[in-house]
């Protein structure tokens, strides 16, 4: 009874190690993908999601 009940521990930790492994490459590949780079540049959209505002020439020279 005793191995039987070491066994189902090991198994169980086997088990454990190997979900937790699993785990952390999925979370490890949604980052990478999260945060790789675009392959092509997206006109007039900054890299958040906004519209970035446009400067007018009276706003220019302000500065």
């Amino acid at each position: 009874m005793k191995k039987l009940l070491a066994l189902a521990v090991v198994a169980g930790g086997v088990f454990f190690v190997i979900k937790r492994n699993r785990d952390a490459k999925a979370e490890a590949d949604l980052w990478r993908e999260a945060t790789a780079p675009t392959e092509r540049p997206m006109s007039g959209v900054s890299p958040n999601g906004s519209t970035p505002a446009k400067a007018s020439s009276d706003s220019a020279s302000k500065n």
